[in-house]
């Protein structure tokens, strides 16, 4: 039989939806097993604490006066003792309370610092706020948390233990949970897509491949890897994710002093859950499109920054991670955008598939492994694994998941217009806050 163009482009959507739903089954099965490692003895990590470094901790704020008070006050209520951490908040050029707020709470702890900065330097976003709090930083390990977060008594004690026992981990990233997940449907979806995003792709990558990425909050890492590095990329919308690379690779640059590299060894980054910090996430639609736009726009970014180097990269299973990431943002959805082309097609009756297979059958199957992977994921977090949820994410295929499709697409338009323009400034994105 002569396979029509149609015909083709089904079997690429097809192959290409099917692999990237079995990759992500094995992810939820190895992430299921990591979750079973780690909580079975928690405390097990202190083990090896004898003291406790210094850490700076760092938190960028852009008009964060509506949630900055209680954020710094949850993170100085973290149980580590106050002499042995310092906490830097840069005001960055806030035009609300955001100031005020800060300098009644100088009064009351000691070991806060403010750095304010105004324009023209400050504006540039969270990556140049950070780099601008490491230049004052002492800590022999920089801890971040964003200015809605606020992390549970243990989550620096677990940051800090868990990396000081490995000299090859640069960084430890701890999960994050939604703390408003209940305002409405849409902070609920987010709730679901977080805790998979971690369970799957990150505990899963971990526990697989031994690595995971730097999410923008509730992580350390070595002040040495961080200058080294030159700091926080200040191009980069997503920040965390372009650092996550080039913190891979650091380990094989050519340089006596780190002993990594005559070991032929590079860093890791490790995913750690114990750490938990909480946060807010958007209650409407307009906040989280245009949140999820800027991270889509700086994942874009980093595939277009690294695709072609990944022969060159030594770390092949970072290249393999790379090409991971482009594999959703090009081939994923460039088969689902078909499918879905396809299938209002033929209901249309305008034309007709000439291949003849049990395609509804494994449309239906594609559609149970999503709902049992994403049923998996939740279920790790204790109360999340609740017959409620377990409906929401039957209706997150046909509803949150679609609009994923939208935003991306809009994203692409954005990047290839500033592309086009030659614009390259990065501002801050202020996420509202409620």
């Amino acid at each position: 039989m002569d396979l029509t163009l149609m015909d083709m482009l089904f079997l690429y959507a097809l192959i290409s939806i099917w692999i990237m739903l079995l990759y992500h089954i094995l992810l939820t099965f190895s992430g299921y097993k990591y979750h079973d490692e780690i909580y079975k003895d928690p405390g097990a990590v202190f083990s090896t604490l004898k003291e406790y470094p210094f850490v700076s901790i760092l938190v960028p704020a852009h008009n964060e006066e509506k949630v900055i008070e209680r954020s710094v006050k949850a993170i100085m209520n973290m149980d580590y003792p106050q002499d042995r951490f310092e906490l830097i908040v840069i005001n960055d050029c806030s035009s609300d309370r955001t100031g005020e707020i800060l300098q009644e709470l100088l009064q009351e702890y000691n070991n806060l610092k403010v750095i304010t900065v105004l324009p023209p330097e400050g504006g540039r976003g969270k990556a140049a706020a950070l780099n601008r709090g490491l230049e004052e930083a002492r800590g022999e390990y920089i801890a971040v948390y964003d200015a809605d977060n606020t992390p549970e008594r243990m989550a620096l004690r677990y940051l800090v233990a868990a990396i000081v026992q490995d000299p090859q981990l640069a960084c430890v990233v701890g999960k994050f949970r939604t703390r408003n997940k209940d305002k409405n449907i849409l902070t609920r979806f987010i709730n679901i897509e977080t805790l998979g995003f971690q369970w799957i792709s990150q505990a899963g990558r971990w526990k697989l491949f031994n690595i995971s990425t730097i999410p923008g909050t509730n992580y350390i890492i070595r002040k040495n890897v961080i200058d080294r590095l030159g700091g926080w990329n200040e191009k980069a919308i997503t920040e965390d994710t372009e650092l996550s690379v080039r913190v891979y690779e650091l380990g094989y640059r050519e340089d006596s002093e780190f002993s990594l590299q005559i070991y032929g060894l590079g860093y890791k980054i490790k995913f750690f859950p114990l750490a938990v910090t909480w946060e807010q996430e958007p209650e409407t639609w307009k906040v989280w499109f245009k949140q999820r736009t800027r991270w889509v726009r700086g994942n874009i970014y980093v595939i277009g920054k690294y695709l072609f180097k990944l022969l060159s990269m030594k770390r092949k299973v970072v290249a393999l991670d790379i090409f991971y990431f482009f594999s959703i943002y090009f081939l994923f959805l460039s088969s689902v955008i078909i499918s879905d082309i396809i299938f209002i097609i033929v209901i249309l009756d305008i034309s007709h598939l000439t291949l003849q297979g049990p395609f509804f059958v494994l449309w239906i199957l594609a559609y149970v492994l999503f709902v049992t992977e994403m049923a998996i994921a939740i279920n790790l977090e204790k109360g999340e694994g609740n017959i409620k949820n377990i409906l929401l994410i039957a209706i997150m295929y046909f509803t949150y998941c679609q609009m994923w499709i939208v935003l991306t697409l809009r994203s692409f338009l954005l990047s290839f217009k500033d592309k086009l323009l030659g614009i390259k400034t990065v501002k801050w994105y202020k996420t509202e806050r409620f």
